[in-house]
This record gives C-alpha cells, structure tokens and sequence, in this order.
C-alpha cells in the first residue's frame, strides 16, 4: 500500500494506491498531515483498507505531493561519500542541516518554475523521510527508526548563486516557489526491503546525470531522525530530505544547469518517479 494525494493544487485528497489501483480516502480521512500521522493514522488505514469498499479513482489524475504541507522540511547536506568526493570536500563528521520552506512543496510532475533572472539552477535526487510521531531528544538510533513512517522522493531543486554567491546559509538557494517536487508515493516503512540498497537516477532531457544508491549515505535514516530530535522537536508528518549522490550540475566542468524546456526524471527504485518539466 502506498499513500498519495490527487486533484488539483492546493485542494488535495488523501488516497492509495494498492497493486496499481489507487483509490479514494477522503470519506474516512481529511489529510495525509501531522494530525493523521501522530494519532497512529496508518493503523486506522490498514483497518479501514481490509475492512471497507474504498472508491477507484482513475489513475490520470493529477498527483501532489503524497504528503499535507510539513511543520518543517529538514535537509541534510554532503550525505553520500561519492557526492562529497565529487565537490572536493570532506567527509562531515556530523549531519550538515539546513531547512526549505514549507511552501515549496509541489507535486511530483508539477512544472517547474526557474527563478527569474536566475542561470544556476539545479537538481538533486534525495530520499525523504516523513516522521510518524513528534518526538524530541530520542535516546537512539532505534527510536529513530521507530519514529520513521515511511520514505519518499524529493527533488530538491537549488539555485547555486543564491545559495552559494549570496552569503549566509543555503536556504536562500532552496526555497524559490516549487523547488520541493515531493511523491509521487509515501512508501511505508515495512514496504522496502532494504533502505539503505536503493538506486537511485535523475536524467535531463534523456541523458542520464546522476546514477546513485543508498548505500553511500554517510548518516543513515535511523540516525538522522535521532540526531535531528537532539536539537528540535520533529512533529508528525515532517519531511526530512536525506542528501544527494554524485552528478549534480554544479560538480560538472564547466558547470550544467537547467534551462527552459529542460524535462528531469528522478526515480528512486520501488519508491516511485517523477517527471518535471522547467520552465
């Protein structure tokens, strides 16, 4: 069972998607948000899913992100080995944080806007966590895992003058309007096998830019989750987007960036693909 949200911008449904047939929740649930997450709402799903007749959508529909607006989207920065060895840089030794505005969500096959004015903007393929309960100081890594709902796919577009030439921290780079293409799918946790074997792609235009996996994440899910409750409070249906492998525009030389008319495919296997097109 995989969640979803469907209809137009800003006037979302929550539904399923189940053996490729998705299906409407709206009946038994008002949003995919912190109130459905943090009174056990996937539990309540599950009941509901083997006990009642749910409504088919038809499967054209538009999707937005498969999660409500967040309290917070958390980013951790230089994750995957490959990727800092790519930008020359060492490998941290704790999680590097910075945050997107909220109102960047979009869904994931939603056009993007380029900033105006702006030459440098870029893609990033990530794996997002979306957090289950609220939570703050968590004892360990355990706890971090109990605290995960599932995974998703983030594009976390960035604007490399903002967030680099324009001094103080990168959000500046990384909060243009619809620069967080989120979904198309929340994955349950207890659905993929291995989190830490997944691979992940983005290609612009056909050409394949970045061809990545889990594996070479430097600070693993369950430890972001606790190493992140031990400085803030993480509420229910919060999204942490866990990083990037190699292949980013910035790190080719000279550097490519995307340009009107540009498509960009993301998939990260058994979680789900987008398609954008900028403009």
């Amino acid at each position: 069972m995989k969640l979803l949200r469907f209809g137009n911008k800003d006037n979302e449904k929550p539904g399923i998607e189940i053996e490729g047939k998705r299906f409407d929740c709206s009946e038994h649930f008002k949003d995919w948000n912190h109130n459905f997450f943090q009174n056990e709402g996937i539990s309540k799903l599950k009941e509901i899913v083997a006990t009642k007749t749910l409504h088919q959508i038809d499967n054209s529909i538009r999707l937005g992100s498969p999660i409500a607006r967040p309290g917070m989207i958390m980013c951790i920065g230089l994750n995957y080995s490959d990727h800092a060895k790519e930008a020359g840089l060492e490998i941290p030794k704790e999680p590097i944080l910075f945050m997107k505005a909220t109102n960047t969500l979009s869904g994931p096959n939603d056009a993007v806007v380029i900033p105006p004015k702006s030459t440098k903007t870029d893609w990033e393929v990530e794996l997002g966590i979306v957090i289950n309960k609220d939570c703050y100081q968590l004892k360990n890594e355990a706890e971090g895992e109990q605290h995960i709902a599932g995974y998703t796919v983030v594009h976390d577009v960035s604007e490399r003058e903002f967030q680099i030439e324009r001094q103080g921290q990168w959000v500046k780079g990384k909060s243009c309007p619809g620069f967080s293409p989120v979904g198309p799918y929340l994955v349950l946790k207890e659905a993929i096998n291995d989190v830490l074997n997944l691979n992940m792609t983005l290609s612009v235009n056909g050409k394949t830019m970045q061809n990545g996996n889990t594996k070479f994440m430097i600070f693993k899910p369950d430890y972001i989750v606790y190493y992140l409750s031990q400085f803030m409070q993480l509420e229910a249906g919060d999204l942490i987007s866990t990083g990037t492998p190699p292949g980013v525009g910035l790190g080719f030389k000279p550097p490519i960036y995307l340009k009107r008319g540009d498509e960009v495919i993301i998939e990260i296997e058994g979680i789900g693909v987008q398609r954008q097109k900028f403009k």
